[in-house]
């Protein structure tokens, strides 16, 4: 999701367009349409110009604008609690139920931060389709509708799927160094 929410990067060739964009979309043939940069392209160049006037934006790209940053800000603390769940971490002598509500939370977290994408990549090309009918749009949306169908998936698989609260990191084993019989390489943890 971080990479749809990125601007597009400066071409090596790229050399600005000194007008305005209606005007280098007369000049050029195809326009580029980004969250944060409106674009042009010719043969070998790719005029580019930022969207930094948010007052004069259509409310559709402020909304969008304000969608990809949410999810991109619910990411990181929903994969900072995934690392926290997994069974290798233990965090002192916390029981398998606060571990279970972690794991909730962080599916809970992924699945808006899924929603907030798809909203964003599915609202924003069709408003920009209305406004120009002819227009490209980037790796950005694409990257975007698979990022928002993945963390989809996964937060309902970690929702869905994780047991109950009781049961959850009760079965744990781990490895004893004095073992009794040389034939079990773990011993349960009691």
């Amino acid at each position: 999701v971080g990479a749809a929410t990125a601007p597009p990067p400066p071409t090596a060739g790229g050399v600005p367009c000194g007008y305005t964009i209606p005007t280098c979309r007369k000049l050029d043939e195809l326009g580029s349409k980004g969250l944060w940069a409106d674009c042009v392209m010719a043969t070998g160049l790719y005029h580019c110009k930022p969207l930094v006037d948010i007052l004069i934006l259509p409310g559709y790209v402020q909304a969008c604008r304000a969608l990809m940053i949410a999810a991109s800000v619910l990411g990181l603390p929903a994969i900072l609690l995934l690392l926290t769940v997994l069974p290798c971490i233990r965090m002192g002598h916390e029981p398998g139920v606060a571990k279970y509500r972690r794991a909730q939370l962080a599916g809970v977290m992924l699945i808006l931060l899924a929603l907030c994408a798809m909203v964003a990549t599915i609202w924003f090309p069709v408003c920009a389709h209305r406004e120009t009918t002819i227009v490209s749009f980037g790796y950005s949306l694409y990257a975007g509708w698979i990022g928002a169908v993945l963390c989809l998936v996964g937060g309902c698989v970690i929702v869905c799927c994780a047991g109950d609260a009781q049961a959850f990191g009760e079965n744990r084993f781990y490895y004893s160094s004095g073992s009794s019989s040389p034939t079990h390489a773990k011993s349960a943890h009691v």
